[in-house]
């Protein structure tokens, strides 16, 4: 990577290492000088931008918390969660790529699998040669995760998978998928959270039907897409973790999810928040600058509040994560935290601009309708609130 010529600029509460510096200043001039210019008509044809992802996985953005030894950067959970801020700034759909990529398929794979596995899989999912993609949601399991209903039966060398996903990111670019499936349906009975499996499965796999791309209200150029499984054969080692036992698997890499989302969240906020503030400091009216007017600086200052307090329960998160320590409810705030106030952010700047904050010219808009999904994906609002309250109200139980 070259030498940065864009230093960091958000005000953090540690001096960034010079590692660190170098990344992230490299990943600005390449987001300056090639993401930023299309995002804007990206957006527009709704095309999956290949080329740049392809960039990013030779950035290392691709494999960022994958081990060297896999050709991974091998990061801590803060300086992704930075990168991923960074980018959702400029491109929400492009973080959207990112985030889901490592988080989720990478993610379960680093998180559940094998040696063999990890050399067999990572190597490719962190250069970008292969993009990842995670098959969680169904038509009739969203929140309800556990009531996910595609089969795996057991052939004894070999799975056949047969059912369907919805809402699936790198739906029909992915080269790796990892699939959730009921592998031990007679165990449903004793808790329907038993006999739920995870499996890596190739992308040119026969079985693997990719639907059409679903027509979104934002993230255009983030592919997404229903998947179906007509007698997926998929290798028994190909199984990834105990077999029946991938729920608790899933919940963790959910949790790790959550806090990409969180700093995507705060990301498309920031953006909109750069935009707004400089908006008001140039427009005038009645005379003068309307950022003198409280009910414009007011909104800024509490844009700015409430990003940095998001960021600082991702950092939370983050630390408790890198610690092996238990940070799930410190995921759900950050991610509660982040989407919410990314997308209040976003709402502001569109008021602060007035008219010119609804049309496309100024980016707020789209900011406003990429950031929206970050209040649904990997756990809605609500989910979050229940993680969060019942295990405030567990302290207090006699």
């Amino acid at each position: 990577m070259t030498t940065p010529s864009n230093e960091w600029t958000e005000p953090l509460w540690f001096d960034l290492t010079g590692e660190q510096k170098v990344l992230l200043g490299s990943l600005k001039d390449f987001l300056k000088a090639e993401v930023a210019p299309g995002a804007r008509a990206r957006d527009k044809s709704a095309k999956f931008p290949i080329e740049l992802v392809s960039k990013l996985g030779q950035l290392g953005i691709l494999g960022m918390q994958v081990p060297e030894q896999y050709g991974g950067a091998e990061l801590d959970t803060l300086t992704t969660a930075l990168i991923i801020e960074e980018i959702a700034a400029v491109d929400g759909s492009l973080c959207l790529t990112v985030a889901s990529h490592n988080s989720l398929c990478t993610g379960h794979i680093l998180h559940a699998g094998t040696p063999l596995q990890h050399k067999d899989w990572l190597p490719d999912l962190a250069s970008g040669k292969s993009l990842g993609a995670w098959g969680l949601t169904e038509p009739g399991s969203g929140s309800d995760a556990a009531a996910l209903q595609t089969r795996a039966e057991d052939f004894g060398d070999y799975f056949l998978i047969n059912g369907s996903k919805v809402f699936i990111t790198q739906g029909t670019v992915a080269g790796t998928y990892v699939l959730i499936a009921r592998t031990d349906p007679a165990r449903q009975g004793h808790h329907y959270s038993d006999g739920i499996s995870a499996f890596v499965v190739e992308g040119s796999s026969s079985g693997l039907l990719r639907g059409k791309p679903e027509e979104k209200l934002g993230l255009k150029s983030s592919d997404t897409t229903p998947l179906s499984f007509e007698n997926l054969k998929v290798p028994a080692e190909n199984l990834l973790g105990n077999r029946g036992q991938a729920f608790k698997d899933v919940m963790e890499v959910l949790n790790g999810g959550r806090i990409g989302i969180a700093a995507m969240g705060i990301g498309l906020g920031r953006g909109a928040l750069e935009i707004a503030a400089k908006y008001a400091l140039e427009r005038q009216q009645f005379g003068k600058s309307i950022s003198t007017n409280q009910a414009v600086s007011f909104k800024i200052a509490e844009m700015a509040l409430e990003l940095e307090a998001a960021r600082l329960l991702v950092a939370k998160a983050a630390a408790l994560k890198d610690a092996g320590r238990d940070y799930s409810v410190a995921a759900s705030m950050a991610k509660l935290k982040g989407s919410v106030a990314g997308v209040q952010a976003c709402d502001y700047a569109i008021q602060i601009l007035g008219g010119y904050g609804y049309i496309q010219d100024y980016e707020v808009e789209r900011m406003w309708r990429d950031a929206r999904l970050t209040r649904i994906g990997e756990g809605t609002d609500e989910v979050q609130h229940m993680i969060i309250a019942r295990d405030y109200l567990k302290r207090f139980q006699s």
